[in-house]
């Protein structure tokens, strides 16, 4: 049997995260009890109304064949959400559609909107399949930084101008993952010129737009007046409503990309199973105090974690949304990947190296606020013990 590896899977950088889990399964192994912050899987349930709808529809005989369309109830769902959220309103009927999975989207749509050899603005540091997706479909990337000076939001109108002139995508994502970055009234408006001056199609991940404290309140790209004209924003059950495991996520906006996004996903997949779209609807409908109630929860969690490591020396930004924090690593480790190798093996806590989200990354981690208080308390002084702050000047 050949060997040969296509070129779109050796252009791949290796996963971090596997990496990082191989690694946690072998300290697993020697009897220690490891704290897992890299992955961002929520720990905690859906709402009771949520898996009471997911159960009542499971035992209705008729949902078990191939669902080759989105449920009108659904697709209405979401439109009557982002109505009571954003004040925006959706043609249930074209400019919305069902995703397994806002990743799943994310990397269909590129197939969708590109050919080969196609120009693709990225964000760096940016979440993995932002990148894997243009790759597989035979795009090429440009990195557009994302520094802490500038707020990591990118500065567009910096790019050459051969690049914009030539980029066909503009991925952005926030609330952001990894850097738990936010936007600013204005942000996006800025984003709609440019998309209009260079006819480049934005895309923009919000799935973490219900994860914000202290007040803030993400807004949808949509809001923002000519958005619907140049772009889609991708949006998801997973973290909002801690349906991660069930694959239910969604696309809006314009409604020629949408269509063109339902053309590809035709010929790849079958739909979302239909019970999973009656909890959807359930959850996007019903009472909403869980979501707040969630978002308190990780508040929470965050000011344990953070203001603990920021009294043991460890100077950690406290981020307003998402579920994420992200870190410099302390002076002395030549990459994020020794420091994260060093905390596991001397704290054991797993964390996801900066340096696996783009090369702007290198130098950070990402901790993940997926565990109880009091477990995201005893990681400060697990920290606080290692040692590995000791040389550190943050």
């Amino acid at each position: 049997m050949s060997e040969h590896k296509p070129l779109r899977l050796r252009q791949l950088s290796a996963s971090v995260f596997s990496t990082m889990d191989e690694a946690r399964q072998r300290k697993l192994a020697t009897g220690a009890d490891v704290l897992n912050l890299s992955i961002g899987s929520p720990d905690l349930p859906p709402a009771p109304h949520v898996t009471e709808a997911l159960a009542r529809a499971v035992r209705e005989p008729g949902h078990y064949g191939y669902p080759l369309k989105d449920l009108p109830a659904f697709r209405e769902a979401v439109a009557f959400a982002y109505q009571r959220r954003f004040g925006v309103t959706l043609d249930p009927g074209t400019e919305v559609l069902g995703l397994t999975g806002s990743q799943e989207g994310l990397a269909h749509i590129t197939q969708a909107l590109t050919d080969p050899g196609d120009l693709v603005l990225v964000p760096d540091p940016g979440y993995p399949i932002y990148t894997a997706g243009p790759v597989l479909a035979g795009a090429r990337l440009h990195p557009v930084p994302l520094k802490a000076e500038h707020g990591h939001l990118p500065d567009l109108e910096s790019l050459p101008e051969d690049v914009k002139r030539r980029a066909r995508l503009l991925l952005l994502n926030y609330p952001s993952n990894p850097l738990a970055a936010i936007v600013q009234p204005g942000f996006f408006e800025k984003v709609v010129a440019f998309a209009r001056r260079y006819g480049t199609v934005v895309l923009h991940d919000a799935a973490y737009s219900e994860l914000a404290f202290d007040g803030y309140r993400p807004p949808s790209f949509l809001e923002t007046p000519g958005a619907r004209e140049v772009g889609l924003e991708f949006n998801s059950l997973s973290k909002t409503y801690n349906l991660a495991g069930a694959r239910i996520a969604y696309a809006v906006g314009n409604a020629r990309l949408i269509g063109l996004l339902a053309e590809v996903k035709a010929h790849l997949d079958y739909g979302l199973f239909r019970p999973i779209q009656l909890a959807a609807v359930a959850a996007l409908t019903g009472p909403q105090e869980s979501v707040a109630e969630l978002a308190a929860t990780y508040q929470r969690r965050r000011d344990v974690l953070v203001d603990g490591l920021v009294r043991v020396g460890w100077d950690v930004p406290k981020p307003r949304a998402t579920m994420f924090c992200w870190a410099p690593i302390p002076r002395g480790f030549e990459s994020s990947l020794a420091f994260s190798m060093a905390l596991l093996e001397r704290a054991g806590i797993t964390v996801v190296p900066g340096s696996g989200f783009g090369a702007m990354g290198e130098g950070y981690v990402r901790l993940a606020l997926v565990q109880s208080e009091e477990r995201l308390a005893e990681a400060v002084e697990r920290v606080a013990r290692s040692g590995l702050l000791t040389h550190a000047s943050m």
